[in-house]
């Protein structure tokens, strides 16, 4: 029998949980797929979907939400808590932050196994490898990555301003609007500043941000690596040199030296920090984490991190590129170009302020002059705040 204060746990958690607004992957995750994971950095908002999901349709089944850290699993496997749950004609299971259980990955997969009419939905950090080690999951679970706020969700959650969902035709195509927003620029100036992350209007914010990166580096990925306490050290030294540098193109053997590694390891790190949303690489011939293509350049991970390691100030030209790579890497291969910033399949985009010629470009097929600090755009000249709206 499962334990009640699991029960009023999650009770608790359902009556403070807010349902008004759902994120961008809310309906896409299939929630009654047999194992589902929806991966993520820190502070991003998949808990909260997670317990929206449960909340609108705890009527369907029986549903229990626990945390992977709760010390019921003290003297307690997270196997047992599935069987008894099953046993008591649990169909839904919620694990949130599975990466604080140990031995997640094998006892998920005994579970998959033993009980084949058991959803189980779960949360981790994105730093997690689910190909590897012992319990392979890859073949039984889908997983789902999921980012923060993109500047239309910002508008929605923040400001009761609904927009649609625009592709990258509607947005080249200038058809992308935010209705009502006659001047869209004040807004879209606090979305880098604070946006990124649901949590923006707590207080101390900027402490929070800087708390989810020591979590990180301290703690999520030493964990996914097996690193000791001083090689996580180095890693947050180069995340502080990464942030004065941001976008530059890396140099291994100048940041060995910098941080007091082998340049043999700067890779490694950085595919670490990558994965955990700390910072974004900009490639050269394919796109995604697990891309072959040579790493041109080296961003943080979203205009808000980038504003609070730079202590509010950031350079206003990285800030622009920043926003465009981050917003537009959820539905596209965003790759480096020779001859300008960026590449997406046939286009070209040069990414400056309202000065930015098209002098750059004028030779390029299908060359795009991406401009902040405008309001509307014409021709091949589309404002920068548009690119917010693709997811």
């Amino acid at each position: 029998m499962i334990d009640s204060a699991l029960y009023e746990y999650m009770r608790n958690l359902l009556d403070v949980t807010p349902t008004a607004f759902h994120r961008y992957m809310y309906d896409k995750i299939p929630w009654n797929s047999r194992l589902v994971g929806i991966l993520g950095p820190r502070g991003i908002g998949k808990s909260t979907m997670m317990l929206q999901y449960l909340a609108e349709h705890q009527n369907e089944g029986l549903h229990l939400y626990v945390a992977a850290d709760n010390m019921y699993f003290a003297s307690h496997t997270l196997y047992g808590l599935a069987d008894d749950f099953v046993k008591d004609g649990g169909t839904h299971l919620y694990i949130d932050e599975v990466h604080k259980y140990k031995g997640w990955a094998r006892e998920l997969k005994q579970i998959y196994d033993t009980h084949p009419d058991l959803t189980v939905t779960f949360t981790g950090s994105s730093v997690l490898d689910i190909y590897q080690g012992e319990a392979d999951l890859s073949r039984r679970a889908l997983l789902y990555t999921m980012q923060g706020l993109s500047f239309r969700e910002y508008l929605s959650l923040f400001h009761k301003v609904e927009t649609d969902v625009f592709s990258l035709n509607d947005i080249l195509e200038q058809k992308a609007q935010i209705p009502g927003v006659a001047h869209p620029l004040p807004l879209f100036r606090k979305y880098l500043e604070t946006g990124y992350y649901p949590f923006a209007t707590v207080d101390g914010f900027a402490l929070r941000i800087e708390q989810i990166v020591a979590q990180t580096i301290e703690s999520d990925i030493p964990q996914y690596a097996d690193m000791k306490a001083s090689t996580a050290r180095k890693l947050k030294r180069l995340l502080a040199v990464v942030s004065q540098l941001a976008p530059f193109k890396p140099n291994a053997d100048n940041l060995a030296l910098e941080v007091g590694v082998s340049k043999n390891n700067i890779h490694d790190y950085f595919v670490y920090l990558e994965k955990a949303g700390m910072i974004g690489q900009l490639r050269d011939t394919t796109g995604g984490l697990r891309g072959l293509g040579k790493t041109e350049k080296v961003y943080i991970d979203n205009p808000t991190l980038m504003t609070v390691l730079a202590s509010g100030n950031p350079d206003v030209g990285n800030l622009r590129e920043t926003f465009f790579f981050n917003q537009m890497r959820v539905n596209n291969d965003v790759l480096s170009s020779r001859v300008s910033d960026f590449s997406i399949g046939q286009y070209t985009f040069e990414v400056g302020g309202k000065k930015k010629g098209k002098r750059q470009i004028e030779s390029i097929a299908n060359g795009i002059v991406v401009r902040d600090d405008i309001e509307i755009g014409h021709s091949n000249i589309v404002p920068l705040w548009a690119f917010g709206l693709n997811y």
